[in-house]
């Protein structure tokens, strides 16, 4: 039997949702909006055939834009309820490197992408595809020293490998019509965001 799955990626600037039986698009939008992501978010759904009902919703964890992946998060959870559908989650820097390596070939790379007050989320992938340590917030002088992978991909990864002077360099931004080259362990139930940084309001000691 066939498996259909809503995908919905709003943790970045980039805004795009995905209809796919089992492995195959079905149909797909993306737009890069910056803001606005919970005036779009659901307006691209129902443009989908049968307004993109499924029965399983995947959806982007982060970490990106704290609004963005909260929006993603809460109309995942909502359809899902309405639907009965299944819910789960992917890290949005894994999509990042998957779709770089479905580009550029299997090998090691790193993901950096913009992140909150001047910092960059980056992560740090092995040539099988499978992210070796967590995903970190660092500034732009402490990623050019923790990434040491010649092949860097994300929003950040023109400036990093600007400032580190070697390796190449693909800007992508997350697209939700290519979930199907995450690998399956990547999907986990219940998912939670993944901020990829502290809070910012502390409560007091």
């Amino acid at each position: 039997m066939t498996l259909r799955t809503l995908a919905i990626d709003c943790a970045t600037e980039a805004c795009s949702v995905a209809l796919f039986d089992d492995d195959t698009l079905v149909c797909g939008t993306f737009e890069v909006l910056g803001r606005g992501h919970a005036e779009r978010l659901v307006p691209m759904i129902g443009a989908l055939p049968a307004k993109g009902r499924a029965a399983r919703i995947a959806v982007a964890t982060g970490p990106g834009s704290f609004t963005g992946v909260r929006v993603g998060l809460a109309a995942a959870r909502a359809l899902a309820f309405a639907w009965g559908a299944d819910l789960v989650g992917y890290p949005t820097l894994a999509l990042i490197a998957a779709m770089a390596r479905d580009a550029a070939g299997a090998q090691p790379l790193a993901v950096a992408m913009t992140g909150g007050h001047g910092e960059w989320f980056v992560a740090r992938f092995a040539q099988e595809g499978m992210q070796t340590g967590a995903d970190t917030a660092q500034t732009s002088a402490s990623a050019v020293q923790v990434v040491s992978e010649p092949l860097v991909a994300g929003s950040q990864a023109a400036a990093l490998v600007a400032l580190r002077g070697s390796g190449t360099a693909l800007t992508i931004l997350p697209d939700a019509r290519c979930v199907n080259l995450l690998a399956p362990a990547m999907f986990a139930p219940d998912p939670l965001p993944r901020y990829g940084r502290g809070p910012d309001a502390r409560l007091p000691a």
